[in-house]
């Protein structure tokens, strides 16, 4: 999961995927913009065919939190 999510984020910012850690806040580390988030959310969403709220979304502030919220959905 860590890998596909990881694989995301580099179509929507600039980071090589070598340099993504579970550690790495989306906002502070990756450079995300709220817009560049929300947008690979919907990628996400279709990728693993979840459905994410928004109100969980918005607690999402690191890669491993993405990834334990995914895994929880996929369940």
């Amino acid at each position: 999961m860590f890998e596909e999510l990881a694989e995301i984020i580099t179509n929507y910012v600039e980071v090589k995927k070598e340099d993504i850690r579970p550690e790495s806040r989306f906002m502070e580390d990756l450079g995300f913009s709220s817009f560049d988030f929300m947008s690979m959310l919907g990628e996400v969403e279709d990728t693993f065919d979840v459905e994410i709220e928004e109100e969980k979304a918005a607690d999402i502030r690191t890669v491993q939190e993405a990834v334990d919220y995914l895994t929880e959905l996929a369940g």
